[in-house]
């Protein structure tokens, strides 16, 4: 679906990339990556996580395109791009059910947001040790976290299977695309001591592999 069957969608996604919020490229490519998220979620959820959201990418597109039943967080660490998001939320029709928040995920994630979600979705949130201790907590069991991926990845590498199985999470799934995505699934609760302080899963990641210039530095 093209970006310019919704213009509302179109002009949002436009003012999103001329703030500086999203990459350059018109506003279809977004969309046909956003939708790409959809096809590796098995099943419609209920209440979704965009981790990272930044210029509503993909949350904003698969909450007005794809899942209009499920309601939505979309978490960012910046009060600026919060504040163009929950305009953007106005703007789309989508206040009943979608609201942006401010915050670190490492301290919402200890708070009333946790294990509430059914699905996190994450694009350029950072290297996957950082993904996967932000987005574990938010999960219900048995929860999916999705995350963009850069091509021609080894996911056995970059997803070792110890490391996720410390914050109660597995890999099921490696789309290979265009786009490549990584699919989890929250197989255990996720420990309590996860996750720590503010900035550390980027500074000390709690296991390493391949990084790409895909993987931002950590949640922002």
């Amino acid at each position: 679906m093209a970006a310019d069957a919704d213009p509302k969608l179109e002009a949002v996604l436009t003012a999103s990339r001329d703030l500086g919020f999203l990459g350059p490229g018109k506003p279809w490519i977004h969309v046909e990556h956003a939708l790409a998220f959809a096809r590796a979620v098995p099943e419609a959820p209920t209440r979704v996580l965009d981790l990272g959201s930044g210029g509503g990418v993909p949350g904003l597109i698969l909450a007005r395109l794809v899942w209009p039943g499920a309601t939505w967080c979309l978490l960012d660490g910046s009060v600026k791009r919060v504040a163009f998001l929950e305009t953007a939320i106005a703007e789309l029709g989508l206040a009943e059910r979608v609201v942006a928040q401010a915050g670190r995920a490492e301290e919402i994630g200890r708070g009333s947001e946790r294990g509430r979600f059914d699905l996190v979705v994450a694009r350029s949130f950072g290297p996957p040790a950082v993904v996967a201790e932000c987005a574990a907590p938010f999960l219900v069991v048995g929860g999916r976290l999705v995350v963009s991926e850069p091509p021609d990845t080894d996911p056995t590498t970059r997803w070792p299977a110890a490391g996720l199985a410390d914050f109660g999470l597995a890999l099921v799934d490696h789309p290979v695309g265009p786009p490549a995505f990584a699919v989890l699934t929250q197989a255990q609760p996720c420990p309590d001591r996860w996750p720590r302080r503010v900035g550390i899963p980027a500074k000390r990641p709690h296991f390493t592999g391949p990084s790409t210039p895909q993987d931002r530095r950590g949640p922002s």
